[in-house]
């Protein structure tokens, strides 16, 4: 089986657990002998045909110019890293355009020829092409067209597209190659923007919804969301949790803290979603209690501004530390610097970012109504507006680190047991469905 896969995020560059989730889904379908043709946003027409389990580090690529693939494999690469950068993939949206781009004939085309049962996709696509003044749409644009071009040279027998960046260049490859289309949903705008959110967005994920053969939700919560806001017909409604790949290095010993005292843990974008406020204001009355405890906000976004305001007010001074955006490497290193992980998210679809703190060996304090709730047993749940069961929750575990401990190494073994093998047959699973 060959599977056409779309997505904006993949490492070594992630920002955030649809990068992870990629990473997983990938290399458990290598493992299963189905082939990937992985696409990501890139300045270049490029793709990365991964055959064997070992490509999802490797990420060979390949050019649909033959010149341009000769030059760049003249060239010498230090890292995967380096290679993907030469290509103009980054954990920075801004590299994955060329300075200065603006629409073009073939994408006027690409509109104007639009077929499809979604009767406002052509509106959709229109959207994009007027909207120049905003970077996330024109990325999105050229993703579609370099997606198109793509997929008109390839062989798979499934598209498998990842959230609403995708859902564009998913949709014109479904019409123009007739095959099928899996949506997998990982949030939706009402997650992301904790209200109603960009009505645009909404749109381009109805009509990735409304066209796909199927819709994969990372978890209940997430299905009852697509259905209930969507109206996703339940019959082509699946839902895969996510999972965690817990490699030697989660096995390690703890190597030295960043602080010798006891460590909280926020872990993620600082946006009204994933309810770092609530974080703040914990910190802040864990802080009375408790003076010796350090706290860390780990992660960028629109709000970390506010937050730093805001724990200057609270007189948090140098027990508040903000890291701003993290690499992979950084992130191992907070984790194991830190010994209780709070994760006050308002709108959770699933949440990977406590399953590897878990498998740090960090106790996790988790939202009730987040997706990871449904698949863990050994963390705490408590509801992200209850911010007295919170600090009560955290003033008894400073207090009984033992139980800290007890409850930390309980759940990196529950950890340890959610494979992505297990995902990845419900979606080998789901592709047979369609291919039949």
């Amino acid at each position: 089986m060959k599977i056409l896969m779309l997505t904006w995020e993949f490492p070594p560059f992630i920002s955030g657990g649809l990068g992870t989730a990629c990473y997983g889904i990938a290399r458990g379908l290598l493992k299963k002998g189905v082939e990937v043709s992985l696409v990501l946003p890139s300045a270049q027409d490029v793709y990365f045909p991964l055959r064997r389990p070992g490509d999802v580090d490797l990420l060979p690529v390949r050019f649909l110019d033959s010149k341009k693939e000769a030059v760049f494999k003249s060239e010498h690469y230090k890292s995967v890293s380096e290679r993907l950068l030469s290509l103009g993939i980054s954990s920075q949206p801004e590299s994955y355009l060329e300075p200065g781009f603006t629409s073009s004939p073939v994408w006027e085309r690409i509109v104007e020829e639009s077929e499809t049962s979604v009767s406002s996709f052509r509106d959709i696509l229109r959207t994009l092409t007027f909207s120049e003044g905003e970077n996330i749409f024109k990325k999105v644009r050229e993703m579609t067209m370099r997606a198109f071009r793509i997929a008109q040279d390839l062989d798979f027998d499934v598209v498998h597209a990842h959230d609403w960046l995708t859902v564009p260049a998913a949709v014109m490859v479904q019409r123009m190659s007739g095959k099928p289309l899996v949506l997998h949903v990982h949030a939706t705008e009402f997650d992301r923007a904790g209200g109603w959110g960009d009505e645009r967005i909404h749109r381009i994920e109805w009509a990735g919804m409304e066209a796909a053969d199927r819709v994969i939700a990372v978890s209940n919560y997430t299905a009852e969301m697509v259905h209930s806001r969507y109206s996703v017909d339940t019959g082509k409604l699946r839902v895969v949790h996510n999972a965690y790949e817990a490699t030697k290095e989660y096995r390690e010993v703890r190597p030295r803290r960043l602080f010798k005292d006891p460590t909280v843990l926020f872990l993620g974008r600082i946006t009204l979603q994933k309810g770092p406020d609530y974080f703040l204001e914990v910190a802040s009355r864990i802080h009375d209690k408790h003076p010796e405890v350090h706290f860390i906000m780990a992660g960028g976004g629109d709000m970390m501004n506010k937050m730093i305001h805001r724990s200057a007010s609270h007189r948090l001074r140098n027990r508040f530390l903000f890291t701003g955006f993290l690499n992979h490497k950084q992130v191992q290193l907070i984790l194991r610097s830190s010994d209780i992980f709070v994760m006050p998210s308002i709108s959770e679809p699933f949440g990977i970012a406590p399953l590897e703190a878990m498998a740090r060996g960090v106790l996790a304090i988790i939202s009730k109504n987040a997706g990871v709730a449904e698949v863990v047993k050994n963390a705490y749940k408590i509801d992200f507006w209850d911010i007295d069961k919170m600090v009560e929750t955290i003033d008894r575990l400073i207090s009984h680190p033992e139980e800290v401990r007890r409850i930390a190494r309980e759940g990196a073994k529950e950890v340890h047991r959610i494979e992505w093998d297990i995902a990845v047959e419900k979606i080998i699973k789901i592709y047979k469905e369609l291919s039949c």
